[in-house]
């Protein structure tokens, strides 16, 4: 481990310190968690999914950063990413138990109210099978799509806001590796699992703990990035 390491680490625990040794701190994040759910969304994304990617750079290459990697560039695009996550979750969590008793489950909403059973596990594994199904997917691709129009623009804010050509980008994509790696393998064997987790959790944890896993998502594409090179 490297001396950039232990800094990386030491400022972590200095952010996460407080929420743990002061309630008033924790109380005043969980107050404007429930009254401001799509700011904090941004927020959470913004700076977690984020480093997650800085780990995954760093996974790669050694550096936590480098010229035109752009870390703010992708803070922006993260956050508004997590905007759609968090509308995702409100549209899937509420529709798929909604079609679950539609399909004759009567007590499906109720279930993800109570506490832990086998009933809850599988309505959670439901909204986790159909978020990642069917949203997932076009979130990875605008997210590959976003990547690339940063890194070819040098990683700045203003090359961000030049109109992205997203035809050329998806026909340069390594489709192989996005269908192999990225939907084929990490959908059913990382992110289902995970985001069950997330709808067991009551509902003021559940984006956070899907930002947290934005860490993952990093180390993810990291190696996703080293499979697309071999």
């Amino acid at each position: 481990m490297k001396r950039n390491d232990f800094i990386v680490l030491l400022v972590v625990a200095i952010v996460l310190l407080p929420f743990f040794i002061s309630a008033e701190v924790f109380n005043t994040y969980e107050t404007f968690n429930a009254e401001h759910g799509m700011v904090m969304s941004f927020i959470k994304f913004a700076i977690l999914a984020t480093f997650g990617e800085v780990i995954g750079l760093r996974i790669r290459t050694g550096k936590y950063n480098q010229p035109g990697f752009g870390i703010v560039p992708r803070a922006i695009v993260w956050g508004f990413l997590g905007l759609t996550i968090n509308m995702a979750f409100a549209i899937f969590s509420k529709g798929t138990p909604a079609f679950l008793q539609y399909m004759g489950v009567t007590n499906a909403t109720q279930l993800l109210q109570e506490s832990l059973s086998v009933g809850k596990i599988l309505v959670a594994l439901s909204i986790s099978a159909t978020l990642n199904l069917i949203y997932a997917p076009v979130m990875m691709t605008l997210h590959k799509i976003t990547d690339t129009h940063i890194l070819k623009n040098g990683g700045t804010v203003k090359g961000l806001l030049k109109p992205i050509n997203v035809g050329e980008i998806m026909a340069s994509m390594d489709w192989r590796v996005q269908w192999n790696f990225v939907f084929k393998k990490t959908i059913p064997f990382f992110w289902i699992p995970a985001h069950t987790i997330t709808f067991i959790l009551p509902q003021d944890y559940r984006v956070l703990f899907a930002a947290v896993l934005g860490i993952a998502l990093g180390v993810l594409l990291a190696i996703a990035s080293l499979k697309s090179r071999n």
